[in-house]
């Protein structure tokens, strides 16, 4: 998965509908989540769209890292899906605990450059994120 300042260095030379095409590209390019992690426990809430995120981890304690897996059933959603991922994968989990990742993704203007039901989730798709980060940094 390529870093989120990465995607923020193309998307900022894009506009409109290139825009939506990268979002699109991002979600293409998640990990594929196997059918049986798409489930009611894995579905975020307040989506406009189906969103699942599953958690998994490497290593314990102070160097337990997050890697999530996710999927929507709505291109651009997936894409939007793909940015939140891509900026906590494979961070430390204490990092993500303590991270303000609505920060890190405002450069994105996500509010301005897309419909509110496209971003009405994202606070949920976070809070979930943040919910295991701070479990597994406490673990």
């Amino acid at each position: 998965m390529r870093e989120l300042s990465d995607i923020l260095e193309e998307y900022e030379f894009l506009e409109g509908d290139e825009r939506y095409a990268l979002l699109i590209e991002l979600g293409r390019e998640l990990d594929a989540m196997p059918d049986a992690l798409k489930t009611d426990a894995t579905l975020v809430r307040g989506c406009s769209a189906a969103v699942w995120v599953y958690p998994t981890e490497a290593g314990a304690g102070d160097e337990a890292r997050l890697h999530f897996l996710a999927d929507s059933n709505a291109a651009i959603t997936k894409g939007i899906v793909a940015l939140v991922i891509a900026a906590v994968q494979d961070r430390p989990a204490r990092e993500v605990a303590q991270m303000d990742v609505m920060e890190a993704l405002a450069p994105f203007d996500l509010k301005n450059q897309l419909s509110s039901n496209r971003t009405q989730g994202v606070p949920n798709m976070i809070a979930l994120v943040k919910e295991h980060a701070a479990r597994l940094a406490d673990a």
